[in-house]
């Protein structure tokens, strides 16, 4: 029997795991959306719902306005472009948390690459994304009356997001397998998290004292980004980018060798 060259079977395993992440993928968003009456349109008329409930409170209610220096005076696509990264990120950290007690049983009782499961769920919500993204590309036409040709980028800040939510959804995966409090700790961190992002209002008129706080928060590089590319026709400076890609990148190798570390104890756990 021939004897089998490494390379051959390194290849062999990157397709096999190519494969079971598109089963994955597959399989999360049709157990989420398939068989229901409207389907996949609820991946959009969930986000609508959050839009016009914030902007009713914000806008109406509030009377919250832009400065005159912003990227638009229209506070509801500049709150609804800026909402979007956040609610990829979030949603992705929040279900990676729990994904390894709902896949016990392969990991347990198979030989089972457990690192893409935060990387499936990553992909399935990409996919609700990019039709809310689609939403908002066509209202920025309607409304704005400008679609920009840097649009073209914008798949750059969605590869960044997803190596920082994938990297803190692969901690939070681990960590939820020991101590099962973590989950209920994530979701306090993220409400922080959450008003510590220039969602609903604009980076100026948070008070320069707290403004260290928004130069630690790489979701705050990103939503600047996608208001930017959505939004008009300039381009995010290489200082975001930079920063942006450096927080993500980081936090991608931190949770791959911390969920790595921590993966060998899994099966006696589960």
């Amino acid at each position: 029997m021939p004897r089998r060259i490494p390379g051959s079977l390194f290849v062999r395993n990157l397709v096999e795991r190519r494969s079971l992440l598109f089963q994955l993928v597959r399989r999360d968003f049709e157990q989420r959306f398939v068989g229901s009456v409207m389907g996949w349109v609820w991946a959009v008329i969930h986000p609508l719902v959050l839009l016009v409930s914030w902007t009713f409170v914000f806008s109406v209610c509030l009377r919250a306005k832009l400065s005159p220096g912003e990227v638009t005076q229209d506070y509801p696509m500049y709150l609804f472009a800026g909402m979007l990264p956040w609610l990829l990120f979030s949603e992705t950290v929040q279900r990676s948390a729990s994904s390894l007690l709902e896949q016990a049983s392969l990991i347990t009782k198979t030989v089972f690459p457990a690192e893409i499961v935060p990387v499936s769920i990553f992909l399935s919500s990409l996919l609700s994304h990019l039709l809310a993204l689609a939403l908002v590309v066509a209202a920025a036409g309607i409304r704005l009356r400008q679609i920009s040709l840097w649009l073209i980028l914008l798949p750059v800040f969605m590869i960044l997001l997803g190596l920082l939510s994938i990297g803190i959804g692969w901690i939070t995966a681990a960590l939820q397998v020991y101590l099962r409090d973590t989950a209920q700790v994530l979701s306090v961190i993220l409400t922080f998290w959450f008003w510590l992002t220039p969602i609903f209002i604009t980076e100026s008129q948070i008070p320069p004292p707290l403004r260290f706080l928004i130069a630690g928060n790489p979701l705050a590089y990103i939503v600047r980004a996608y208001r930017l590319l959505l939004l008009s026709h300039r381009l995010p400076g290489w200082h975001d980018v930079a920063v942006a890609a450096a927080f993500a990148v980081i936090t991608f190798c931190a949770g791959g060798l911390f969920f790595r570390h921590m993966k060998r104890g899994f099966a006696d756990v589960l």
